[in-house]
């Protein structure tokens, strides 16, 4: 490939990034003109396009489905009603407030994606905050970093750790036992710096409960027939890839979606038109729209050059490479969506492995199941550290901050990106530092 078509390709992303930073462009709008440059320059045809963005059609059918399943019971205003009974347990105590958060986000973030788990309980945020007399904003920031954080937890927990995890072929079990309590770790630093963080709402208490609302459930039928819908989604969320005849975590979403959408019709809650209408369109099209400028970066060879480049600066020192790697990827992962970087990096990887002569040119095969040399694997764990927790620096850095975005727009606010560095970049340099730790003690000192 010619090397102004490589050249091109990068000023494209980096343009796309500087418009979504200074904000000079909604990012979905920077996005979408940057992957029809691409288009329009001949870097790739409209169907190539088409078929970077259907390599990841999983994430985005997930996303499309639960958008649905969540706006179809929106009209039982169970979302408002749970959002005052978290408040109460909460004795009305920001403190309580912030820890409920914490302490409800992680457990499901271990066995549900982030972005997933970000939209099923991003809507109790804005009612929680009104009836505190608080600002949601920050609390949905919270719940994304949570959400991200805990995705640490198990192999299932974020696209970042299955698509690392399915490259070097880690099983659930093994990953519980080696890596783990780096989420564990992750999650504690949060937790940590809660009062440095949300200062006002650390301090934040309500004199008296009885100032709340106390809304009520509408249609409890159709509520009972939801919960039981929604709890055989996240159960088929667990256990569908390993039944006999496989079902995906997109094709389970999109059942649920399709399921809901005949409950609201048949029970006449809420049109089929108006939910549809409500679903976050622009996260959708964003996310397109990166996979194919990503795309345009691995087709013009910009992927492979930064390889060699690796394997001249890193040689052969993997302890030296791991930890490098944590921090690049984490700064990368802070403007780059994460599950795009970490797709171009595990071949970006794997190729420098084999080419400082640590693994033989049989992992490069697509479908490769063997096992990698053990002493090369700390170096895609740090890439799945920094690529996950790297994403909480800024608000293009993860799947769940853009679907957070979004949430809030829908809501009446907006996170700028101003607004999301500021939480972002103290806690992921404080997470990168003790994830840094955390893989020079397990895999470099005690190993």
């Amino acid at each position: 490939m010619a090397s102004w078509q490589a050249i091109f390709s990068s000023i494209i992303f980096i343009g796309v990034i500087v418009l979504i930073m200074t904000e000079r462009l909604h990012l979905t709008i920077a996005a979408f003109l940057g992957a029809l440059l691409l288009v329009f320059a001949n870097i790739m045809t409209l169907a190539e396009a088409v078929s970077y963005i259907a390599r990841s059609y999983s994430t985005l059918a997930l996303f499309f489905g639960v958008m649905v399943l969540v706006r179809a019971f929106e009209p039982t205003k169970v979302f408002e009603y749970l959002a005052t009974q978290i408040v109460i347990l909460a004795k009305g105590q920001g403190k309580r407030l912030l820890l409920a958060i914490v302490a409800i986000t992680t457990p499901i973030c271990a066995v549900l994606p982030n972005a997933t788990t970000v939209m099923l309980l991003a809507p109790l945020i804005p009612p929680i905050a009104e009836d505190v007399g608080v600002n949601f904003v920050p609390l949905l920031i919270l719940m994304v970093f949570v959400a991200n954080s805990a995705g640490l937890l198990t192999l299932v927990g974020d696209p970042a750790t299955f698509i690392v995890g399915d490259a070097v072929n880690i099983s659930f079990m093994s990953y519980l036992e080696r890596l783990s309590i780096g989420g564990v770790i992750a999650v504690g630093t949060i937790v940590f710096m809660l009062p440095y963080l949300f200062p006002k709402i650390w301090r934040k208490k309500l004199d008296s409960l009885e100032q709340l609302p106390h809304p009520q459930i509408n249609h409890p039928r159709v509520l009972i027939l939801g919960i039981v819908l929604i709890a055989f989604v996240l159960l088929f969320f667990a256990i569908g890839e390993m039944l006999p005849i496989p079902i995906s975590p997109a094709a389970v979403a999109l059942l649920g979606a399709a399921l809901a959408l005949l409950l609201s019709h048949h029970s006449k809650i809420e049109t089929v038109n108006h939910i549809l209408s409500d679903v976050d369109w622009s996260t959708l099209i964003f996310f397109m729209c990166i996979f194919v400028i990503i795309g345009g970066l691995e087709k013009t060879g910009v992927v492979s050059s930064v390889s060699a480049v690796l394997a001249y600066i890193l040689g052969r020192n993997i302890a030296l490479g791991a930890l490098s790697l944590l921090f690049l990827v984490g700064i990368l992962s802070s403007v780059v969506p994460n599950i795009p970087l970490v797709v171009a990096m595990v071949p970006l990887l794997k190729e420098y492995v084999v080419n400082v002569g640590l693994a033989t040119p049989e992992i490069l095969q697509p479908g490769f199941q063997g096992e990698l040399p053990p002493e090369v694997l700390p170096l895609f764990y740090a890439m799945m550290f920094g690529a996950t927790l790297g994403g909480n620096g800024t608000l293009v850095g993860a799947s769940s901050n853009i679907v957070a975005a979004g949430i809030a727009e829908l809501h009446g606010r907006r996170i700028s990106f101003k607004t999301f560095l500021r939480y972002g970049i103290p806690v992921m340099i404080a997470q990168l530092i003790a994830a840094a730790l955390f893989i020079s003690i397990r895999f470099f000192i005690f190993r």
